[in-house]
This record gives structure tokens, sequence and C-alpha cells, in this order.
């Protein structure tokens, strides 16, 4: 892989490169991957996005996830919107719903108009019945731990501007309770039908958005009585449809997922 064609996207401001590849292609590093996620002297990103083959007969892709630490995730909300987008560009977008694995598991993606990406995400798994309690710098912190194929925890607070996002956020992102690491959510509920969040992300720091983070506000939100079953979740990048009937029941999200550039990067400036 001398050269890297990508296609620049993003969703709410929660930008990727994303990449196609073969099961054979040797893909970079993480310390390659660190260094094109630069936004001063690499490509710029929060995540990579590589699209693969797929590895179940009635699936239309497989995809992996790098964050701008070199880390690979399971899970991306906004990154697997634009993998759908990316594979309608591409023609490989012929089903109506469109079944999309990585390793947090499948979910379903369909178009809902153009540019907009209807995914269904999946039940939402709790740790605990309610929520748990955290000592960080004497201070007890409340929050609910819950999976969107991917972990996150989320607190609510009674303001998104004046939350400590960047630093109580990566207090609680390395903190020894999870060993590996978690996304962070503060989730202001505005009324049944809105909310406010910021998310710092595992791997990568405070977003523009984070699409399985307002998933899992939505899950913890809606299981409090805070939520309706359809709700607007707003993030610095912009809005997000959620609807969530509740337990056991599967989560959409809806929102962009947009085309920035097309490029090609010559790996070798990077050794």
């Amino acid at each position: 892989m001398a050269n890297l064609h990508f296609t620049k996207m993003h969703g709410l401001g929660n930008d990727f490169v994303v990449v196609a590849a073969n099961d054979t292609d040797a893909l970079p590093t993480a310390k390659l991957w660190r260094a094109l996620a630069d936004r001063r002297t690499g490509i710029g990103f929060d995540q990579a996005l590589v699209i693969l083959p797929p590895r179940q007969a009635d699936a239309t892709a497989y995809y992996r996830i790098f964050n701008a630490d070199g880390g690979e995730v399971e899970q991306c909300g906004n990154g697997v919107r634009c993998v759908a987008e990316w594979l309608r560009m591409q023609g490989r977008a012929t089903a109506p719903l469109l079944k999309l694995d990585s390793s947090g598991g499948r979910v379903e993606a369909a178009f809902v108009a153009a540019g907009m990406v209807a995914v269904n995400m999946g039940v939402p798994r709790f740790a605990s019945t309610g929520e748990s309690m955290l000592q960080v710098d004497g201070e007890e912190v409340l929050f609910t731990e819950v999976s969107m194929g991917n972990p996150h925890i989320v607190l609510r607070v009674p303001s998104v501007e004046e939350a400590p996002v960047g630093t109580l956020g990566a207090r609680l992102e390395s903190h020894q309770r999870f060993p590996q690491r978690t996304n962070v959510g503060f989730l202001q509920v505005i009324d049944p039908a809105h909310a406010r969040l910021r998310v710092f992300e595992r791997g990568v720091g405070e977003t523009k958005a984070c699409g399985t983070g307002a998933c899992a506000a939505m899950a913890s939100a809606r299981r409090q009585g805070l939520l309706a079953a359809e709700a607007e979740i707003s993030l610095p990048g912009g809005a997000l449809q959620l609807r969530w009937q509740g337990e056991g029941s599967n989560l959409w999200m809806t929102g962009p997922a947009t085309v920035a550039f097309r490029g090609e990067v010559d790996l070798s400036q990077f050794a």
C-alpha cells in the first residue's frame, strides 16, 4: 500500500478517511494511522474507516475502525452512516436495507433522503439496572454504563456548555474501572423530545458529534423516563434523530453522511 486512495467524509463534523481494501492488503500500522490523523502534517481525521469484502453471505460489507490514536475500536455511529453512503456512491448499495458488519456486530442501514441515512444500531446493552458511581478527585460521579457495540458511560449535567468534558471526560475515559477505556457522554435533557450532548471519545478526545454516544444517551435517558420514544439530540456539529421503544428493542439513529473530498497520499512520506 505505497499510495493510499481515500475519501474524506464526515457525519455532523465527526470526520473520517474512508479506504477500500481487501482482506489480503497490509493496512497502516497504529503509528502510521496516528501520523495520517495529524491535522497539521497529515490528512487529519477522527477515525479511519476501512471497508472490506463481506464475511457473511448475506452482508453488504465488513468494516474496521481505527481511532486517531491508532487503536482499533468496535463501532462508530457516524462512521457507519458514512460507510453506507460510500457504498451507495460505489454502486454497492443495491438492497433496500444494507447489512454492515464490524467487530462490534451487525447494523442495518437505509437511505431516507439525499445524504441522510437511518441505521438500526441494535439493542442497547446496559451494564447494570441503574446508575453507577465513581469517586473522581474526591467527587462522586453518577453515570449509566451502556454498550452500543462499543462502550459508553452517560452523565447527566445541568448544562453542556459548562460540563467539564475535556478534564473529567479524560479522567473517566482512562479510569481503571474501564480497562479497555470508554466513551464519555455529558447529557443535558431539555424536554422529552430534545436533549443536548457532548462526548469525549475514547482515543480521540471531544468530537463534533458521536453517533453511538447519542444512541447511548437516548437509551440512558429513555430508561430513566426523561426522553420520549422519538427525540432529537443536538451535538456541537448538528442534530441526530433517535427512535427507541425501550428495553429489548432496536434503537434507530438518523443523520447525514457527507463527502468532503477525495485524495491520494504517498505513505512513504510518513516512514
